[in-house]
C-alpha cells in the first residue's frame, strides 16, 4: 500500500535530521514507486552568482528518494545512502524546485533511484542524480 502525501509528510518531520527539514521541503505527490518533493525557494540556499546551491538540491534528491522508498514499502523502513551521482544542467533562479524521485529497483536490501530536478512550471531539467540505498530494515 503507498502512502499518502501526508503520510509522507509525516516521515519527513519525524525521519529528517533539523538541518534537513529546514530546506522546507514539501510532498507534492507520491506513487507506488516514486515520490515529488517541493524544494521552496530560499535566498538562505542560493551560492554566490544567486543560483540555487547544489548542497541544497543533492539533500532535497537524498530525501525524495528516501520517501519513493517509504512509499514503496508502505511506511518508513531504515536506510543508509550508498552512492549518489549528480549532475547540474542549468542554474535555478528565484524559483521553486521540483524533485522527483523514481525507483527503477527495489530488491529486499537495496534500492536503485532516479531522480529528476526541474524549476516549477518548466520540464528543462535543471539536474539530474541516480542514487543507490542499502535497506537496513
Amino acid at each position: 500500500m503507498t502512502l499518502t502525501p501526508a503520510a509522507a509528510e509525516k516521515v519527513l518531520a519525524e525521519h529528517f535530521a533539523p538541518w534537513v527539514l529546514d530546506l522546507g521541503l514539501t510532498v507534492d505527490a507520491v506513487g507506488e514507486r516514486e515520490a515529488v518533493l517541493r524544494l521552496p525557494w530560499s535566498d538562505r540556499l542560493a551560492r554566490e552568482g544567486g543560483g540555487l546551491s547544489g548542497q541544497a538540491l543533492m539533500a532535497a534528491a537524498d530525501t525524495a528518494t528516501v520517501i519513493a522508498v517509504s512509499a514503496a514499502r508502505g511506511g518508513f523502513v531504515p536506510m543508509t545512502t550508498v552512492q549518489q551521482s549528480t549532475s547540474f544542467q542549468r542554474p535555478v533562479l528565484g524559483t521553486d524546485v521540483l524533485v522527483r524521485a523514481r525507483l527503477t529497483k527495489l530488491g529486499r536490501r537495496m534500492a536503485f533511484a532516479d531522480i529528476l530536478m526541474t524549476p516549477a512550471g518548466s520540464d528543462d531539467p535543471a539536474a539530474h542524480a541516480t542514487a543507490v540505498y542499502a535497506l537496513l530494515g
